[in-house]
C-alpha cells in the first residue's frame, strides 16, 4: 500500500495517474496547499521542500517503509518497483529519463510561472500585473510546446514508440495549455498526444482524484500560503 500525499494540481496528477496506470493500491491524504498544510511539521518530515506530491511506500526496499518526495523521483521509483512504463532496454530508459528531466526542469516550472504571472499575480494585493514576466513565461512555455510538438512528429510518445512515465509527467501541465495562453493550431502532434492520453482510463481516474477540491487559489489567503517564504 502506498500513502499518496496529494492535491489536485498538475504535479499531483503525475503521481495519481502513475499509480492508476500501474495498478498500485494507494490511500490518498489531501494536502490543501491553499491553506498551507504543506508547511505542517508532519508533512515536512516526508517532504522537506514543503511541496506535494510525496509518498510513503509501506512495502519499500527490503520490506521496510520508505518516504519519497519530488515527483520525478517518485515516478522513477514506482516504475522500477513495478517494472512498468520505463521501457525495455537501457536506451529506452535513457530516453525516458531525458524527457522526464526535461519536464521537471523545464515544462513544469515554466508553465507554472506562466500560470502565476498570467492568472495569479494580477490578483495579488497590491496587483503585480507585470508585462515583462507575462511575456517571458508565455513565450518560454510556447517554445517548450514547440519542442514537444517536433518530438511527437517523429514519435508516438515522448520517449519513443512506448508510453512512459515521461508522458505521465508532462500530460497534466500540457493539458492546461489554454490557461497558459497557448495555441495548438500549429501543434497538431501535441494535440494528437493530448487527446490520446486524455482518453486513457487511468489518466481520467488520476485527473479526477479530488477534482471537486480544485480551485484557482486566487484568494489573498491562498496566495499567502502558496508563496510563503
Amino acid at each position: 500500500m502506498i500513502d499518496l500525499f496529494f492535491w489536485p494540481t498538475p504535479n499531483g496528477w503525475k503521481i495519481s495517474i502513475a499509480l492508476e496506470e500501474m495498478g498500485l493500491p494507494y490511500e490518498t491524504h489531501l494536502v490543501d496547499i491553499g491553506k498551507g498544510e504543506q508547511f505542517q511539521p508532519e508533512f515536512l518530515k516526508i517532504s522537506p521542500n514543503n511541496r506535494m506530491p510525496a509518498i510513503i511506500d509501506r512495502d519499500g526496499p527490503d520490506g521496510e517503509p520508505v518516504s519519497i518526495f519530488e515527483s520525478g523521483a517518485i515516478l522513477q521509483y514506482v516504475a522500477r518497483k513495478t517494472g512498468q512504463f520505463y521501457g525495455e532496454t537501457e536506451r529506452d530508459r535513457i530516453a525516458v529519463d531525458e524527457w522526464l528531466f526535461w519536464q521537471v526542469g523545464g515544462l513544469g516550472p515554466m508553465a507554472g510561472q506562466a500560470h502565476h504571472f498570467l492568472k495569479y499575480a494580477p490578483k495579488l494585493e497590491p496587483s503585480q500585473d507585470l508585462p515583462y514576466a507575462k511575456d517571458r513565461y508565455r513565450a518560454e512555455t510556447g517554445r517548450l510546446y514547440g519542442v514537444m510538438d517536433r518530438r511527437l512528429a517523429e514519435n508516438r510518445y515522448l520517449a519513443g514508440d512506448f508510453y512512459s512515465i515521461a508522458d505521465m509527467a508532462s500530460w497534466g501541465w500540457a493539458s492546461l495549455w489554454e490557461g497558459q495562453e497557448q495555441t495548438l493550431d500549429d501543434k497538431p502532434n501535441l494535440k494528437r498526444w493530448l487527446d490520446e492520453l486524455g482518453e486513457r482510463p487511468a489518466v481520467k481516474a488520476g485527473r479526477a482524484l479530488a477534482a471537486e477540491k480544485r480551485n484557482d487559489n486566487s484568494s489573498h489567503d491562498a496566495q499567502k500560503h502558496l508563496f510563503k517564504r
